[in-house]
């Protein structure tokens, strides 16, 4: 059922003399030309009349978290939709807000405290309730917040609320589902970099390794690094189709690589064959880097390597969190850092307030939460086989019939960080459902919560042009319930999907 407008409890512009504990609302007004120009930022269009709503929760006497919540004046489908954040966060994501409103529903996102770049992570230093703000606070308190404003303007809270995210946004979601298994009713956490400590120290690895006199690899010899472990291990799912389904079946020898005389964009050096295999075997006491997801926009060449020792994503993501959370030194040197020694340390300041690891879930699942769970195989920015070392953590801790009741995994293949790819990586949205429930996590977790019909075979496609998601396809494929994959029924093509069926390989 739809809300009707005018069946209200409040008008828009009221809400700006709204009480709440510890915020302040600061403004109240209706959109009602169809467009939204958020600061600094593109046009948005073709928007519903909406009421939006800013203001700011400070938990703390150094907390300044600036959020927003948008409302549909008329068709509320009365769920609520909470939004998260990339990398360090820092900004209110409007483009997620925007696509709510259009399908229906309440929503709102937070800037988590700061105002900075996804990569910047100056704000940090000297501000431990900042970090506090980050790392959970700000995202439970603007589901609390967020949700009594919706209550005050509809006159009823949401029935449902949901929360999908990729990324330190997957890290938000599991973050709810551990510390606050009342704010959300479904979850959807992609990519999750759920352990934030043990992320940055495979960053650190990498960036080490590929800083060492001459074993940085260059994004120009990625094409050709990818070419040869797909010659290797293509075949290995029973289908050549440029995609590697698990890359742990993948034997590819690094050494195979190396040049047999001088060097080329189409060979490796004996020190960057060394480089390959520390990425590969990943850091003391954490996971590498899977084969096959080296080349693409969002490969190696982006997240691991970069255009020059040091100018990776990891390393700047490293150097931000170390320099600015960890050291509080702005002048903190990498080479200095030792696994053996500094883990430890790292662990005792910064897991308790940054990692999502806690496997029990229990007053999560016994309130009826769903939670979704899925990790592309090809990701270059964070290990795959980190997030499955989640999973089974949820299912040892809880036990496997009842984690089987409320969680499922779905390991992508040749699926990059969160979007885009050489595989099908398209399965909806992350946010509003947009699709049927076999097509879309979003409509999957809906439904499960809602209806009580737990996801099983989804299936995710590959856009004939890309980025376009809504256009023709190229590929489709059965994304499975982790351990089982998609198998091809050995007729048929291999571009679609009702060739495959979601079994356990031999």
């Amino acid at each position: 059922m739809l809300a009707a407008a005018g069946a209200y409890g409040a008008s828009c512009d009221s809400l700006a003399g709204l009480s709440l504990p510890n915020t302040k609302v600061t403004s109240a007004t209706e959109v009602k030309d169809g467009s939204f120009t958020p600061p600094g930022q593109k046009q948005l269009t073709d928007l519903p009349p909406f009421c939006r709503v800013t203001g700011v929760i400070a938990p703390s006497s150094d907390s300044h978290i600036e959020f927003e919540v948008w409302m549909p004046v008329a068709g509320w489908n009365h769920k609520f939709q909470g939004v998260g954040n990339g990398g360090f966060a820092g900004d209110i994501s409007y483009g997620s807000l925007a696509e709510a409103i259009k399908h229906a529903y309440a929503t709102a996102s937070t800037d988590t405290g700061h105002k900075a770049s996804g990569i910047d992570a100056r704000w940090a230093l000297g501000h431990p309730e900042k970090i506090i703000d980050f790392g959970y606070r700000a995202i439970h308190e603007t589901a609390v917040q967020s949700k009594a404003i919706i209550k005050a303007y509809y006159g009823e809270a949401p029935h449902r609320s949901y929360f999908a995210s990729c990324s330190n946004g997957g890290r938000q979601a599991l973050m709810e589902a551990q510390r606050y298994p009342a704010d959300y009713d479904g979850i959807i956490a992609g990519a999750p970099a759920y352990d934030w400590t043990g992320t940055m120290a495979d960053f650190v690895w990498d960036t080490l390794a590929l800083s060492a006199p001459g074993s940085h690899i260059p994004p120009a010899k990625m094409a050709s690094l990818e070419a040869a472990v797909l010659a290797n291990c293509d075949q290995v799912d029973g289908v050549k189709d440029g995609v590697i389904d698990d890359p742990r079946r993948c034997t590819f020898n690094p050494a195979s690589a190396v040049c047999a005389s001088g060097d080329s964009n189409n060979c490796l050096t004996a020190p960057q064959v060394e480089t390959l295999k520390k990425i590969y075997s990943g850091a003391k006491g954490g996971t590498g880097f899977n084969m096959g997801g080296e080349s693409g926009q969002g490969g190696w060449g982006l997240w691991v390597a970069g255009p020059a020792p040091g100018k990776s994503l990891q390393a700047i993501f490293a150097t931000q969190f170390y320099e600015n959370m960890v050291i509080n030194r702005a002048d903190w040197d990498m080479q200095t850092f030792d696994f053996d020694r500094d883990m430890k340390v790292v662990n005792e300041k910064m897991a308790p307030i940054l990692n999502a690891t806690d496997p029990n879930l229990k007053a999560f699942k016994d309130r009826g939460g769903k939670l979704i769970l899925f990790h592309g195989w090809a990701d270059a920015a964070l290990p795959p086989e980190h997030t499955i070392k989640y999973y089974e953590a949820v299912r040892k801790a809880m036990g496997s019939k009842a984690a089987d009741s409320f969680v499922r995994l779905y390991m992508m293949p040749g699926l990059q960080h969160c979007f885009g790819g050489p595989g099908p990586h398209y399965c909806g949205g992350l946010g509003a459902a947009e699709g049927d429930a076999v097509h879309d996590f979003s409509a999957a977790v809906e439904q499960w919560v809602e209806k009580g019909v737990a996801p099983s075979r989804m299936i995710a496609v590959k856009p004939a042009k890309e980025p376009d998601v809504h256009g023709p396809v190229a590929r489709s494929r059965p994304v499975c319930p982790y351990p089982q994959e998609a198998v091809y029924k050995g007729s048929g093509s291999t571009d679609d999907a009702a060739n495959f069926a979601c079994a356990a390989r031999k």
